[in-house]
């Protein structure tokens, strides 16, 4: 079979390709080989500013525009000649290597090219190409998404601030609150896990084969090779992690992971608030003519997106759990699981894209349903008894939470009545009473 949306075998790649498709510019195999040749450019490119004495030559920034239009023009053609190379050298990165070569020799610079990969392993160029990749993802494509989530949320904030709704603690009535503040909860959670993972560093290994610059420092022992590699990943936008063996040592990478777990994490605590919301009537859905909620029983519309977004969060979550475990451990100086594992890194990012948008349509589709919340807190007389009896507390009333235990516990049906002929018959001032006579379900709500 060809591949397609129909054939593929991920979802991500299949049936939700219109809704992934953004990443493939920094997640897919074409897009890990521009990566790769745009570090191996640049590397080159600063190996000549250096300079190195044999490239002083071609320190000249008509020569350096020529060598970046390499990846800035990068193709599909370009892509598919590396995997043909790959087929002879069965070596994913020394066929970029070669490819670059040869395009070299088309610009006739075939005298120079022996410093094309000059002194690397390949994981200095995998573990700098990946994390740019993910940091470049991460800014063009994930943080705009969830910051249109974050700016639909902040919206209904606004729109129900002043929603009186009964809020349920272990799934019963409890102390009111409104529909705005509870929005906010999410809100603030999700802002402070934003400004949290943007404070991670996004850091590259880049040091030769086992992080101590053997080669280059035996090839030209003066220079020094640590600033030099400092610099160079400084110009990527990126963090050298000085201390290394081959590979990255992942730990940077593996908290960005886990930040991107707790967002996710929160979302599917709204997913699943949301889901409830809906279930209580508290939201109805927009509905689109055609759609059908039940092969089966025609009234239903299902509150699909949040499910759709919890799964798909759930899936995200399982993989950079995963990736954020193994990554930091390596047996001594190098294993290949890192290699394999890091290939996976886009899917996480698939669909966590897929859950936002899944989640931005759902909220998208709510209708308030101002008559079921106001018809839950006037069947909720009972959870005014807290301030009631706070108010007794600071009035020194002897034994107020027991008087309003034994009232909401032994009277099934608290009402209004009930409350306020329990509150007629306290021995207490005339101005107390007028006081917790206003303490009703829809005023309870605090600040």
């Amino acid at each position: 079979m060809e591949l397609s949306i129909l054939t593929a075998i991920s979802p991500v790649d299949g049936r939700y390709r219109d809704k992934t498709m953004s990443l493939s510019v920094y997640f897919s195999e074409y897009a890990l080989f521009k990566y790769r040749v745009l570090v191996e450019i640049e590397y080159f490119i600063s190996l000549c500013e250096l300079p190195v004495p044999q490239l002083a030559a071609i320190n000249k920034p008509e020569i350096f525009n020529t060598l970046r239009n390499i990846y800035r023009s990068f193709s599909e053609d370009d892509a598919l000649r590396i995997k043909a190379i790959e087929k002879t050298t069965n070596h994913d990165v020394k066929a970029v290597e070669y490819f670059i070569k040869e395009v070299f020799d088309k610009l006739h610079l075939e005298k120079y090219k022996e410093f094309i990969h000059f002194g690397l392993t390949s994981q200095d160029i995998n573990n700098t190409a990946v994390p740019l990749s993910i940091k470049d993802a991460l800014e063009a494509v994930y943080f705009p998404v969830l910051n249109n989530l974050l700016e639909t949320l902040m919206r209904y904030v606004n729109e129900w601030k002043d929603i009186p709704m009964l809020a349920k603690t272990h799934g019963q009535p409890a102390s009111p609150t409104r529909l705005g503040k509870e929005v906010q909860v999410f809100v603030s959670r999700l802002e402070q896990q934003i400004q949290l993972l943007k404070v991670i560093p996004v850091s590259a290994k880049f040091g030769g084969a086992t992080g101590n610059f053997n080669a280059h420092h035996v090839a030209y022992p003066v220079v020094d090779w640590k600033l030099f590699g400092n610099n160079f990943v400084k110009k990527l936008g990126l963090v050298r992690e000085e201390y290394t063996t081959q590979i990255s040592n992942y730990d940077n990478l593996s908290a960005l992971f886990d930040g991107l777990k707790r967002i996710n994490t929160i979302l599917i605590d709204l997913s699943q608030d949301f889901w409830l919301y809906i279930s209580m009537e508290y939201f109805k859905q927009k509905i689109k003519p055609g759609e059908v909620g039940s092969s089966a029983m025609p009234h239903k519309v299902n509150p699909i997106d949040f499910e759709n977004a919890e799964g798909n969060l759930g899936v995200a979550n399982a993989i950079f759990a995963h990736l954020s475990a193994k990554l930091p451990v390596s047996r001594l100086q190098r294993d290949l699981t890192d290699s394999t594992v890091l290939r996976n890194a886009g899917i996480p990012f698939a669909h966590s894209l897929i859950a936002f948008q899944s989640l931005q349509k759902g909220l998208n589709k709510l209708v308030l349903n101002e008559q079921a919340i106001q018809k839950d807190l006037e069947n909720a007389w009972a959870v005014v008894a807290e301030g009631i009896q706070t108010v007794l507390r600071r009035e020194g009333y002897p034994e107020p939470y027991e008087a309003l235990k034994a009232l909401t516990r032994t009277n099934a049906n608290i009402t209004e009545k009930s409350i306020k002929d329990f509150i007629n018959t306290l021995n207490i001032n005339n101005e107390i009473i007028k006081q917790l006579i206003t303490i009703t379900p829809q005023s309870y709500t605090g600040i």
